[in-house]
């Protein structure tokens, strides 16, 4: 499936089918859906790593219950991956149909539920999710970056009183700011695939998404976090549209880029991407990126109605420009 040509137009109307940058994109939910939704425009060659340490809704009860990965953030990243086409469209549809009961299936996913079988019946969660790929016709390939169910851990500051809270949901939705985050286990197995996609990328892309609990926690996974260091892939850093309700409240951009500092201080980065609309101080931005080794890229990849979403065909189209260093 990776690296695969396609037929599908590039999104600059160039036409390069399965040419491309090799691209891996790090985070999970609703950011990383945003970023595969634009890189399949211009690359084949798409691999997402993928967190692995949701512990709510339906991916937390198949993982309380049957002590598997969660598999919300794997299956949007599936969906994110389907071509535009009858086939992609309404495969993309069914995956992330939810089902609605008063019984025990209430509020599943249907792509839960297939990813899990094929777990079940292979066992093997790379080989289920190619499996589901294929299924799919996805332009890219998706895997999870460890090899376990994983728990968030963080510290959070309110009113000067530093306490701990674990998982996902809580860390998200607890009141006070986020400092800094941890992994149970602390040295989780990286998923090889994970570990040797980034050694193997041109460009490996962070963000967007929820900076604590999706995009941070790949730098707590040891092997992945040195592969991260050593690849000699560029890295670029793709900025929220707006700050993360429960995380990041009245973080500025630039503060995201501190906080991925304090947690990996000698990781290089860069391209640091933002929208224009969404910087007020540009200057402390661009202080920010180059502390982080980063030049700064600017322009509008923001939805036109308003909405904190990005467009996937305007992000497109500037990331192509950046992998092509006409940016």
């Amino acid at each position: 499936m990776n690296g695969l040509p396609c037929d599908r137009p590039d999104v600059l109307g160039v036409g390069r089918p399965g040419i491309g940058p090799a691209v891996v994109a790090l985070g999970g939910g609703h950011g990383l859906y945003a970023s595969l939704s634009a890189l399949r425009m211009v690359t084949d060659r798409l691999t997402a790593v993928v967190t692995v340490a949701d512990d709510g809704g339906s991916s937390g009860r198949l993982r309380r219950e049957l002590g598997v990965l969660p598999p919300g953030d794997l299956r949007m990243a599936l969906a994110a991956l389907c071509g535009d086409d009858e086939w992609g469209s309404t495969w993309s549809e069914v995956v992330q149909h939810r089902f609605r009961s008063e019984g025990e299936l209430h509020g599943h996913a249907v792509g839960n539920l297939l990813i899990v079988a094929l777990w079940e019946l292979l066992g093997d969660s790379v080989a289920g999710l190619d499996w589901v790929g294929r299924l799919l016709g996805a332009h890219g390939r998706v895997l999870p970056m460890a090899s376990v169910p994983l728990d968030i851990v963080a510290e959070v500051e309110l009113d000067g009183v530093i306490s701990t809270v674990r998982g996902q949901v809580a860390c998200a939705s607890t009141p006070g700011r986020v400092q800094a985050i941890s992994l149970v286990p602390e040295d989780p197995p990286a998923r090889p695939e994970a570990v040797a996609a980034v050694r193997d990328a041109d460009w490996v892309v962070f963000g967007p998404g929820s900076w604590f609990t999706s995009v941070l926690p790949h730098l707590k996974v040891p092997a992945l976090a040195r592969a991260l260091h050593a690849t000699r892939a560029k890295r670029l850093v793709t900025l929220n549209l707006a700050p993360q309700p429960g995380e990041t409240d009245d973080f500025s951009p630039q503060q995201h880029l501190e906080v991925l500092r304090q947690h990996a201080p000698d990781l290089r980065i860069d391209v640091v991407l933002a929208d224009t609309g969404v910087v007020d101080d540009p200057d402390a931005l661009e202080k920010a990126a180059g502390a982080l080794g980063a030049r700064l890229v600017m322009d509008d990849v923001a939805a036109a109605d308003g909405s904190p979403r990005h467009d996937p065909r305007r992000l497109a189209s500037v990331l192509d420009e950046i992998f092509l260093q006409k940016r």
